[in-house]
């Protein structure tokens, strides 16, 4: 029997954006994403970290079909999306949902939670009657944490705490039971104190319905809690590029690309001893490079502390360091 095909593959994936340098200069373009590849298969979860601006968010719409690249392939099921008729477009639309990072902004301020929920829900088929909407509306917020859920069906927006809302949005994403989540720093916008319970309740509805997630954020700490809580992968990103991917605790524990050495040498340490002892790695400049004007070859070279003439003449593709660990630097081949 042929095997079945990753539920998304990504292939050398590039998204650049026009910007017109003043009004006589021409026109550059800001490489977001540059050269991407990746694996995406059932009940998976892909962790993508990365500092503000350096392309995961434009990756992950680019993914769910917000943003069209500007070459490279994105494939569902062995299709290529750009090509799919209008049918397996609107399915394909349907099975890859997205949690939003502004709960605030992702709602509509003048619908209950009832008309956000019943809405896909209709448009769908899962549910017609008003009944079967109560019903399933209620189901869903009693899944989400928001119980009892009559208590919450008829509210607004402005009426929910923040966490409150982003359970909502996730009930949303859910409702037409997708198969692949992109999850956009979905705690960033919320409580500290609430964080933890939102993470804990994306990775109980990923076993409970096997959907796969790409969770993307800034912030190593949740990386590292939804990656090895949930058995996934983590990759890390540095202008438009994955630098290194591998298993969670493996990257966190014993990173090997400079950058990604670099950024959890900077992460605070609770305990002031072992924070004094601790030895931050040195960046030779703390300027990141314009997205619009990369480096040649090693895109971190100007920065990393171990570069090589050769880091400023070719780049280093991603090797194989270790099983299932990967990671573009020079430091790793010859």
């Amino acid at each position: 029997m042929p095997l079945e095909p990753p539920l998304m593959e990504v292939r050398n994936l590039r998204v650049y954006y026009p910007v017109r340098k003043g009004m006589f200069g021409g026109v550059a373009y800001v490489k977001a994403v540059d050269g991407v590849s990746l694996v995406l298969n059932r009940g998976d979860i892909f962790t993508l970290v990365g500092e503000s601006g350096c392309g995961k968010t434009t990756l992950g719409k680019t993914i769910v079909g917000l943003v069209k690249p500007t070459s490279g392939e994105i494939l569902y099921k062995g299709k290529n999306i750009l090509k799919l008729s209008k049918r397996e477009y609107l399915e394909y639309r349907r099975n890859v949902q997205i949690i939003h990072q502004d709960p605030f902004s992702s709602l509509n301020p003048t619908k209950t939670v009832f008309q956000t929920l019943s809405f896909p829900l209709k448009r769908w088929g899962i549910a017609r009657s008003r009944r079967d909407l109560i019903e399933k509306v209620s189901e869903l917020l009693s899944l989400v944490g928001l119980k009892p859920p009559e208590d919450f069906l008829f509210k607004y927006p402005h009426q929910l705490s923040g966490g409150q809302r982003q359970r909502v949005v996730v009930a949303r994403a859910i409702s037409v039971n997708p198969e692949l989540i992109m999850a956009d720093e979905p705690i960033t916008m919320i409580d500290v104190s609430l964080r933890i319970g939102i993470l804990d309740l994306l990775l109980d509805l990923q076993k409970r319905f096997n959907t796969a997630y790409l969770f993307i954020t800034h912030d190593f700490g949740a990386a590292r809690y939804f990656a090895a809580k949930g058995g996934g992968l983590i990759a890390v990103m540095y202008l438009g590029k994955i630098v290194e991917v591998g298993p969670a605790e493996d990257v966190i524990h014993d990173p090997l690309h400079p950058y990604t050495k670099v950024l959890m040498s900077a992460v605070p340490v609770p305990d002031p001893e072992l924070s004094r002892k601790k030895k931050l790695l040195k960046l030779k400049s703390l300027d990141i490079p314009s997205p619009m004007n990369p480096p040649p070859g090693c895109r971190f070279n100007t920065r990393c502390p171990f570069s090589k003439p050769k880091c400023e003449r070719e780049e280093p593709p991603l090797i194989e360091v270790r099983k299932k660990h990967w990671a573009a630097c020079w430091l790793y081949a010859s």
